[in-house]
């Protein structure tokens, strides 16, 4: 279960990525005639984001961001999916409930999704 740090984190990232690819296409999306309509809405829920968040993990996401590109990575099969290295067992442990973790490796903010699709089989009978 991501803490509500991490999933702040998580939700800033996408914000900023759709600003960006905004930023980066506006002349593109102005000739094939699409408004850019709602950009002053994502900064505003971006800028609201921001507020909620612990000062030293927005330096740090910030930091990230500008070495990076993405800051905020899942864990997937016990591997950081930003640089490949693999995470510490202990990651999923209580010890680090409700905490932001770190790549050890690339310094990322890592996040472990929640396994999505997965089924249980009911029991016979």
């Amino acid at each position: 279960m991501m803490s509500p740090q991490e999933q702040i984190l998580v939700a800033l990232q996408d914000l900023d990525l759709m600003l960006k690819e905004v930023a980066d296409r506006q002349d593109q999306f102005e000739k094939l005639g699409f408004g850019l309509g709602g950009v002053e809405q994502l900064r505003q829920a971006r800028s609201e984001l921001v507020q909620q968040l612990d000062g030293s993990h927005l330096q740090h996401y910030e930091n990230m961001s500008k070495r990076y590109g993405r800051a905020v990575t899942p864990v997937t099969s016990g591997m950081c999916l930003g640089c490949f290295a693999s995470i510490p067992t202990s990651y999923r442990s209580t010890l680090y409930e409700g905490k932001v973790r770190m790549c050890q490796n690339c310094g990322r903010i890592l996040y472990f999704p929640e396994p999505t699709g997965v089924r249980t089989p009911n029991p016979p009978g």
